[in-house]
Order: structure tokens, then sequence, then C-alpha cells
């Protein structure tokens, strides 16, 4: 919310494209959404509505669907970009959709590999999750009546029976012509990719909705800073022109000597540095010393301002970032999760773990790619026991007959 210090405080009004935003979200969700609809619906050019849908779309606000076409959806938070959808893994394997299609904009917590006999692979198996199998009618059948997708890979299909009942109970079947390695491998790149981008916090993140925003106009007076100033407590306030862009930044020190008559325009500092919500607070802090000022504008596309943030803003949520807990729920961190670390009697370092029946293979023995993690996964935290800094040769001496080795 932006509050001006006007003669009559009334309130802007929205142009065409702002209009047809609101009217978006305040569609339901899954709502159908066309150019030329809307374009009739609130009396604006084709052209203009398009531009607002495009918009819409980098927004989050409503997605294209094959054989649907534009939608109204609802917007993803940031808090679960670590979440992936059924649609999002079937673009990632480059897979076909064989039924189901209406739930793949639902959300999956949870990978099972199918290596494993039936039973024990059901006790796995949870609404929400997804299967990765091969050629197995019946494990397809018993995924979907749990509630959980299916991934066959090696390019298999499935049975019409199969289709038909995840076209009933809505959880999607995909086949992909990958092996099931390298699909976990892709999936597991996926989200570390996420995570990646969940620690990058931004200022749209810290940002309350909504938020009130005093602004001043260039023809307002020290009167009318004076006034705002004792009704907010605030000594700083962006200045905007009558389509609220920001034209400059007023502070206290700029009014020194001023007349009390005097516009603010003669005295605010012109064309301030500012930013967008999709900036980021490493940078925002960066900028904000390096130019050293106290508060940045946050603007639109258009330039009009959103949104104020000061260093104390920016200092308490880089703080934040600090006391975060960092973790996700990767492959490797399932695989890994098992297995303890102890010392045995000669003062050797172990790791010890059960291998569960996800882990083995279709002969029962442990799959190549679960052991090359384990073995990663034991190096790394054997070398990190070791003081940092030192090198191989300190670890293991050329003169040594032994090898530097844990035990898995």
């Amino acid at each position: 919310m932006v509050i001006q210090m006007d003669e009559h405080m009334m309130p802007e009004a929205a142009t065409k494209h702002e209009q047809i935003i609101k009217y978006i979200e305040g569609l339901k969700i899954g709502s159908k959404i066309s150019v030329r609809k809307i374009a009739e619906k609130l009396e604006v050019s084709e052209g203009t509505a398009y531009r607002a849908i495009k918009e819409a779309d980098a927004l989050g606000l409503v997605a294209t669907k094959e054989r649907v076409g534009t939608v109204r959806v609802e917007k993803k938070l940031r808090d679960e970009l670590d979440k992936l959808t059924f649609a999002e893994v079937v673009n990632m394997v480059d897979g076909d959709v064989l039924g189901g299609r209406q739930g793949l904009e639902k959300t999956l917590h949870k990978f099972v590999i199918g290596a494993m006999q039936q039973d024990a692979m059901m006790r796995y198996i949870d609404p929400g999750s997804l299967l990765i199998v091969g050629n197995r009618s019946k494990a397809h059948l018993c995924a979907l009546e749990q509630g959980a997708g299916v991934l066959i890979t090696g390019g298999f299909g499935t049975s019409e029976e199969v289709k038909e009942l995840a076209d009933r109970l809505e959880p999607p079947i995909i086949s992909s012509s990958y092996d099931t390695f390298t699909v976990a491998s892709m999936i597991n790149r996926a989200i570390y990719d996420r995570l990646i981008k969940k620690k990058i916090l931004l200022i749209e993140d810290i940002l309350p909705n909504p938020m009130q925003v005093y602004v001043l106009k260039a023809n307002h007076t020290l009167k009318d800073w004076r006034r705002l100033h004792e009704q907010t407590g605030h000594s700083r306030f962006p200045v905007v022109d009558e389509w609220n862009r920001v034209i400059g930044m007023i502070t206290s020190k700029d009014l020194i000597g001023a007349e009390p008559d005097q516009t603010i325009d003669k005295r605010m500092t012109r064309n301030p540095v500012t930013a967008s919500p999709s900036t980021s607070i490493a940078s925002a802090a960066h900028l904000m010393v390096w130019e050293g000022i106290e508060l940045l504008p946050i603007i639109d596309n258009n330039r009009k301002v959103t949104a104020v943030i000061s260093r104390k803003d920016v200092l308490k949520a880089m703080q934040h970032i600090q006391r975060r807990p960092q973790h996700g729920e990767t492959f490797e961190d399932l695989i890994w999760s098992g297995f303890s670390e102890e010392r045995d009697k000669s003062g050797q370092l172990v790791f010890r773990g059960a291998v569960t029946p996800q882990m083995t293979n279709r002969f029962g023995t442990v799959s190549e790619g679960v052991l090359t993690v384990l073995i990663k996964q034991a190096a790394y935290h054997a070398v990190q026991d070791q003081k940092k800094g030192i090198s191989c040769s300190t670890i293991c001496p050329p003169t040594s007959s032994s090898l530097c080795r844990s035990t898995v």
C-alpha cells in the first residue's frame, strides 16, 4: 500500500494493466483465461490483455497447460521451492504421461526406487510419493491405489487397466526412456538446484504483505515533510511523480536550511538507487553500503514504488540466513542418514549402518549407485575428521604400507 501526502489523499486510479492483473488474481483456481475474453470483459485491447497475461504468468498467477490452455493457478511460495510437482518431473526426464494427467500439478514429497519385492516395496509408499520402477504392472497398480504416482523407467509402457486407474484416482503414471539410476540422478540434481535457490533470500521474501509505503511528491514542501515525519517517525521518504514512479529521495539532511514553503524537488536527490523485489538480500546489502544509503526503494517493472527496505531490515534478514538450518532430502541425504560415525578400539574411524531393501538391486546386492554414494560420503567424512588444510601426503605418508581407509 502506497500512502501519498497530497492535497486530497485520494488513491490514484489503477492502470488498465493493473486492473487486468487484479482481475486475474480474483479468479478461482483452475479458471480458464483467454486474451479475447479478458479484452471483452475489461474493455481493453487484445494487445494490452496479452501483455498483462504474460506478466501474470511471470508472477506465477497463471500457467499454460497442454490441451487445456492458460488457467489460473495457485501461486507457489518460495518456501516450497524444494518441492517438485509431477509435471516438473515429466519435463525433467523427458517423460510421456500415460495416465492421471489431472494430477500433474500436485507436489510430491518422497521418491521410492522399486528395486525390491512388491510386499516390501509397499511399506515405503504413501500418498504423494513417486515410485520409480520398471515394467511391473502389479507394482504400478498397488502404488496408484496407495495414492502415489509412478515413473516407469526403460521406456516401458503399462496396461490399460493401470492407465484407467490413474485417470480415475489422478496420481499420474509417467514413462521415461532413461534407466532407473539416470532418472534418480536427474531428480537428485534438481533438488540440489532448488535448495540452492531456496538459500538465496530475495527482497520479496522479507516484505510484509500488504506493506504501507509513505511517499511525497515533488511539489510538496518542508511543511509536508514535517507533517509526514510526525505521523510516521521516519525521516527518509521516496519522492514520486503523478504516476507513482520514483524520481527522487528526500531526507532530513537534505532539508537543512530550507524555507518552510520551499518545494522538495529543489532539495531531493534525483535518480535514486532502486531495486526490484527479485534482487537478493546480499546484493541489496552491498548496494546500500557501496552507495552509502539507509533506505532503498523497491520498484516494479513500471518503476512504480511498491515497498522500501532499510539497512536494519537487510541486516536482520542476513542474520536470519546465518541461523537457518541448511539441509535437504536428496537421495544422498536419505542414503547416508542411516549411517553413524564411531571409532573402533584402535581408534580407526568406522561408519556403520543398515542396507535397506531400497538400496539393493534386483539381485539383492547393494546397487552400484548406492555403493558409490556410501564410499564417497565415508571418504568425505574421513577427510573432515583430519585437521583442516593438511595435505594427502600427511594423511597417507608414502613410507606407510597401510592405506587410509574407512570401514562401511
